[in-house]
C-alpha cells in the first residue's frame, strides 16, 4: 500500500474525530444506550453514503474545486449559496466548539485561563493550516495515530469498572436527543476533496480510502461509548473524560490529551477544506482564504463563547450544517449522474428510494429540533 493511502484516510478519518466523541456517550446515555447506539450506526451508515456520493461527484468533474464549486456546477447559483452557507456555517461552528474545548481541555491538565490557551493553540494551528496540504497530510498520520491510542487507552481503562446494567435501555421517542450531536461527531465531508487531491496520482484507492476513513470512526465512537456508558451510565457527563475522572483517577488527564489531539486534528482539516474553498472557487489569494478560513471563526469564537456552550455548539451545527449538507450532496450525486463531465474511477448505483431515505433523515432533524420534540 502507497504511503498516500494511509495518509488520505488518515485526513478523513482525523477530520471526522474531533470534539465531538467526547460528547457522545453523553446523549447515548441520556437517550438510552440502545437507542443511541441504533442512532450511532444509522448516521454512520448514512454518512458513509454521503461521502461515497460526493467521492463520485468530485471523480466526475473536471478541475480543482470544494464542495461549493461542485454545488454550483450541478446545482447552480441557489445550490451553490446553500452550500457555502452550511459548510461555512458547519466549518465556523466546528472551529468554535475546538477553540472552547481545547481551552477547556488545556486548562484541566495545567489550571489557569482557558481563553489564553484557546489563543495560544489558534496560533499554532492556523500557522499549520497555512504551510497547506503537505504539512497537514503528514501532520494528520501522526495525530491520528496518537488520537486512536489514547481513545483506545481510555476505553480499556474503562472496561475495568464496566457494568452491563448501564447498557440497556430503548426509547423510540427519544431516537432524536442524541441525533444533532453525533451527526456533528461525523462531519467530515468537507475532506473529501482532499482525499482526492492526495490520491491525484491514485485515483483507483479513493473509493476505498473513504469507506475505511468513514469506517474508523464508526468502530472508534462504538467502542468509546460502550466503554463510557459501561462504566458511568446514567452519570455519564456532556464531557465524558470529566465523568470517567470521578471514577478512575488519571483518566482526566489521558482523556484531556486525547481531547486536544482530536480537536487539532479536526481542526486542521476543516480549516483546509475552507482555505481551498476560497482559493479554488472564489480565486482569492492564499493570505486572504486563511484570514476568511482560520482569523473570521476565531473573532466569532471571541463572541460566542460569552452566551453559548460547548455541546450547544455541537448540536446545532451537526443538525442544521450537517443536514442541509447531507442534502445537497444527494443532490448533486444525482445531478452528476447526468451531467458528469468524465468517467469516475468508481460509481455508486443510483437508487432513488435510498436518496430520498438520506434526505427524509436530515430534514426530519432539523425538523425535530427546531420543535424541541
Amino acid at each position: 500500500m502507497k504511503k498516500e493511502v494511509p495518509e488520505a484516510i488518515s485526513i478523513l478519518t482525523g477530520c471526522t474525530i474531533g470534539a465531538g466523541v467526547l460528547a457522545i456517550p453523553y446523549v447515548i446515555a441520556q437517550a438510552g444506550f440502545l437507542t443511541g447506539l441504533l442512532v450511532l450506526a444509522a448516521l454512520g451508515i448514512a454518512i458513509m453514503i454521503i461521502n461515497l456520493y460526493l467521492g463520485e461527484v468530485i471523480l466526475r468533474t473536471k478541475g480543482d474545486h470544494q464542495i461549493p464549486g461542485y454545488s454550483k456546477i450541478y446545482l447552480g447559483k441557489l445550490g451553490w449559496f446553500l452550500n457555502l452557507f452550511a459548510m461555512i456555517g458547519g466549518i465556523y461552528g466546528a472551529i468554535i466548539a475546538y477553540l472552547i474545548g481545547e481551552g477547556l481541555a488545556f486548562k484541566a491538565i495545567f489550571g489557569g485561563n482557558e481563553l489564553i490557551y484557546s489563543i495560544i493553540f489558534f496560533i499554532a494551528a492556523s500557522l499549520l493550516v497555512y504551510k497547506g496540504i503537505k504539512t497537514i497530510a503528514f501532520s494528520e498520520l501522526f495525530l491520528a495515530g496518537i488520537t486512536l491510542a489514547v481513545i483506545i487507552s481510555i476505553s480499556l481503562i474503562s472496561f475495568g469498572h464496566f457494568n452491563a446494567n448501564n447498557l440497556t435501555g430503548f426509547s423510540l421517542g427519544n431516537i432524536f436527543f442524541p441525533y444533532g450531536v453525533i451527526l456533528f461527531a461525523y462531519l467530515g465531508t468537507a475532506s473529501i476533496p482532499e482525499v482526492r487531491e492526495t490520491l491525484i496520482k491514485n485515483k483507483s484507492k479513493i473509493k476505498k480510502s473513504i469507506m475505511l476513513g468513514t469506517l474508523i470512526p464508526i468502530a472508534i465512537y462504538a467502542i468509546f461509548a460502550f466503554a463510557v456508558v459501561g462504566a458511568t451510565g446514567i452519570n455519564t457527563t456532556e464531557i465524558a473524560t470529566i465523568g470517567l475522572g470521578n471514577l478512575i483517577p488519571g483518566v482526566v488527564y489521558l482523556g484531556n490529551i486525547f481531547a486536544i489531539f482530536a480537536m487539532l486534528t479536526s481542526f486542521l482539516c476543516l480549516a483546509l477544506a475552507l482555505e481551498e474553498s476560497f482559493k479554488f472557487d472564489f480565486k482569492l489569494n492564499r493570505f486572504r482564504s486563511w484570514v476568511l478560513s482560520c482569523l473570521i471563526p476565531f473573532i466569532l469564537f471571541l463572541f460566542v463563547r460569552n452566551f453559548a456552550g460547548f455541546k450547544q455548539v455541537l448540536n446545532y451545527t451537526g443538525v442544521f450544517a450537517g443536514g442541509l449538507e447531507g442534502i445537497l450532496v444527494v443532490l448533486m450525486f444525482l445531478a452528476a449522474k447526468k451531467y458528469g463531465q468524465r468517467k469516475p474511477e468508481y460509481e455508486i448505483k443510483k437508487h432513488y428510494i435510498l436518496s430520498t431515505l438520506l434526505v427524509l433523515i436530515f430534514i426530519l432533524g432539523i425538523i425535530f429540533t427546531i420543535f424541541g420534540a
